[in-house]
């Protein structure tokens, strides 16, 4: 019978209270109990027993007139039920917790507010470079389903050590966070180490050749869009939604056409040429854009890009482009 109780002890009560407790609880219902008073004892220490009756899987109880006190096991379900109760308890404690600290967060940050406000609610100037700051910082915090931002290398100064700003956290894997570099970026050590780091801690991070502006989105509900070349002297903080939307869909114009960070080029069957030229397609130039920079006629370019084409099998520069991303052949 004792041997039932326990399997039926580890089948409801495993993974709803502490693996300790319940080795505590399976050992009291192999003995079927015990006097109260060889219990610490028995079960190494009062601080045992006090844990079973406090989470209400043993009691103290009489055997009878002038006998002394045992301390006998809750039923397996008894026990299952208490717990239970006291789960129920905690989560609505918490819940009025969360509330109060949203609340909060309302109260402290302007753009946790109905985007059904005011326009001039749904798009405001900074300029204060403090406030700048405090708002960066709060937008990485108050992130619960996705993370996007862009960056490029305008800086106040040279990138060192402490230029370099902590990856966001990983978000518990509750928040997708995807971040697009200026390819310059990951050829600086201080850069590249930050990427890493950022990529290590589970952002997905791809590259560009170039990025004309940075930007932090969060959650498709409120962006951080600079108005200086750093943001850091001014910014727009942005609520409106269809703004909002439009500088989605460019992040994923964008994400679409950089390449993975760490992609591998080593298979790819283009000669260094053609992986010149591609990676000129991407940057969206023109032919004769192309011919100046590469020094070539623009007759050699046309060639290139057609081959190119050809072994992406799209026709469309835009698509083709995508196309290599997805099999690496950007560097």
């Amino acid at each position: 019978m004792r041997t039932e109780a326990e399997q039926a002890a580890k089948r409801l009560l495993a993974g709803i209270v502490p693996d300790e407790l319940l080795d505590l609880y399976t050992r009291l219902l192999r003995m079927d109990g015990c006097p109260h008073a060889e219990a610490a004892d028995l079960l190494d220490g009062a601080d045992q027993v006090e844990a079973l009756l406090s989470a209400g899987m043993a009691l103290v109880r009489s055997s009878g007139p002038g006998l002394p006190p045992h301390l006998v096991p809750t039923p397996p379900d008894l026990a299952l039920q208490g717990r239970l109760a006291d789960l129920s308890r905690r989560m609505v404690a918490e819940q009025e917790r969360l509330l109060a600290g949203q609340r909060r967060m309302a109260e402290t940050h302007p753009w946790s507010t109905s985007a059904g406000g005011s326009s001039d609610q749904l798009v405001q100037v900074i300029v204060d470079r403090e406030q700048i700051g405090r708002i960066a910082r709060g937008l990485i915090s108050s992130a619960r389903h996705e993370w996007l931002t862009l960056d490029n290398q305008s800086v106040e100064r040279p990138m060192d050590e402490l230029t370099a700003i902590p990856p966001p956290p990983a978000f518990e894997g509750h928040v997708r966070c995807r971040a697009i570099y200026e390819s310059a970026t990951a050829d600086h050590p201080v850069g590249l180490k930050t990427i890493q780091v950022a990529v290590e801690a589970g952002e997905e991070a791809r590259l560009l050749p170039r990025i004309g502006m940075k930007m932090k989105l969060a959650d498709d509900a409120v962006a951080l869009l600079p108005l200086t070349p750093t943001g850091m002297t001014g910014a727009l903080l942005i609520r409106s939604p269809v703004i909002i939307g439009a500088l989605r869909e460019y992040f994923e114009f964008l994400w679409e056409r950089a390449a993975p960070f760490g992609a591998a080029a080593a298979d790819s069957p283009l000669t260094a040429p053609q992986r010149q030229v591609l990676n000129m397609l991407v940057e969206g130039l023109t032919d004769v854009q192309m011919a100046r920079r590469a020094g070539v006629s623009v007759s050699t370019i046309r060639r290139h890009s057609t081959a190119i084409r050809n072994m992406l099998g799209h026709d469309h520069y835009f698509a083709a482009g995508a196309a290599a991303v997805r099999r690496g052949w950007i560097k």
